[in-house]
């Protein structure tokens, strides 16, 4: 009787900010009624949950743990659902969801840029959270890295090829977010700290500058006039697309 019990519908991990509420969900069917039990794991610790034998598992977020459901009928046929990871952020400065949230993909860290000598390892990271918990894809200079589909992007020994700028799409069931743009520096030279105004280095670096800077202003209410809808979502609209092309944006509102 292998199959005599099948999970219908498994849980899915979840990325969220400390103290939010949620709940997984397991469904399953078989040719009685059924039992159900959830499990949790934290570290190396796996522990029955006491009083958890509801098909649903309200869940306020307080760390990082591993959850699986067991369903079991009356004749002794058990089956696991998907161990699911809720993640948990304990410190999120910016990008705190509101009240009406859905889920959608917000970024809570962004990749920082990098110099890194030929041959040694190369690793940015990007984190976001979303309801179920994001994938990840990384992209170098507009191009999807095929093998590059974790929120690490990870290159063990780095060839000047790998010179670039990265960011990584953050996407779920409700949408899509990118992170910042940041540079990769392969077996080039540290950016300086300080140059003499005189120096021709100086010279050099302030002519090859090439920094994009945008400036977006919004305006929802004016004096005599009746107020707008649009500005706030348009400045979004126009921030998202103007950072994928490498724009630094300052946005403004009223």
């Amino acid at each position: 009787f292998s199959t005599a019990v099948s999970i219908t519908e498994q849980p899915v991990s979840v990325s969220v900010p400390v103290g939010y509420s949620f709940t997984l969900r397991c469904r399953a069917q078989g040719h009685t009624s059924l039992q159900y039990q959830w499990f949790c794991q934290y570290q190396s610790d796996c522990h029955l949950i006491p009083g958890a034998t509801n098909q649903d598992l309200p869940i306020t977020a307080e760390q990082t743990q591993l959850y699986t459901c067991r369903v079991n009928d009356l004749h002794r046929n058990v089956v696991f659902s998907d161990w699911v990871k809720v993640e948990v952020h304990q410190c999120v400065a910016r990008g705190v969801p509101p009240q009406l949230w859905r889920g959608e993909p917000v970024i809570v860290l962004n990749p920082s840029e990098q110099w890194v000598e030929v041959g040694q390892p190369l690793q940015l990271q990007c984190a976001a959270m979303g309801v179920p918990a994001p994938s990840y894809q990384w992209y170098r200079n507009g191009n999807l890295l095929e093998q590059q589909k974790r929120k690490k992007l990870r290159i063990t020994h780095t060839k000047a090829s790998d010179s670039g700028t990265y960011l990584c799409c953050a996407s779920n069931s409700h949408g899509e977010r990118w992170s910042n743009a940041v540079d990769v520096h392969v077996g080039e030279q540290s950016q300086p700290t300080s140059l003499c105004c005189t120096s021709p280095l100086f010279h050099s670096v302030f002519l090859l500058a090439t920094d994009k800077i945008a400036l977006l202003v919004g305006n929802n209410c004016y004096q005599h006039h009746p107020n707008l809808l649009a500005p706030v979502r348009d400045v979004f609209e126009l921030s998202r697309l103007l950072e994928h092309l490498d724009f630094q944006v300052v946005s403004l509102l009223d």
